[in-house]
């Protein structure tokens, strides 16, 4: 009985990850890839130095990343999908990290941490603790 409230209680707790962490990540996608580049300058410095070819190409990653994390669990259509969604994510907070490195923009690199932390925790749990099975 104790293990079936386990896998209850991760399952939402990854539901809840999985949602938070789609939300944010669709959202600063398609500010980065819609947006033009001056209004993306005033709450990303960044941008001004970066060719917008890039920045265009993380804003859709980040979307799709996005998008990947929710999809593929919600509807049971090759469910595997999200862990690899969730993968691809962490890449991109990695790099992320090394380029506000780079950059010497230390204070930035906390957040790309965290979110590297949840997204290796959508990983693990899809893939070993509260796996979602394809529809047959």
């Amino acid at each position: 009985m104790t293990n079936q409230k386990n896998n209850k209680a991760i399952n939402i707790v990854l539901w809840v990850a999985q949602g938070l962490l789609a939300v944010m990540f669709i959202m600063a996608g398609m500010m980065k890839a819609s947006q033009p580049i001056a209004a993306l300058a005033e709450s990303l410095p960044w941008v001004t130095s970066t060719p917008i070819g890039l920045v265009r190409f993380i804003g859709i990653s980040e979307f799709l990343g996005g998008i990947g994390l929710l999809l593929p669990s919600v509807f049971r259509i090759k469910p595997l999908l999200t862990v690899w969604a969730a993968l691809g994510l962490a890449l991109v907070m990695v790099l992320a990290a090394g380029f506000h490195a780079s950059r010497d923009e230390y204070s930035n690199i906390g957040m790309n941490i965290v979110l590297i932390g949840v997204a290796l925790f959508i990983a693990w749990g899809r893939s070993k603790k509260a796996i979602i099975l394809a529809k047959s």
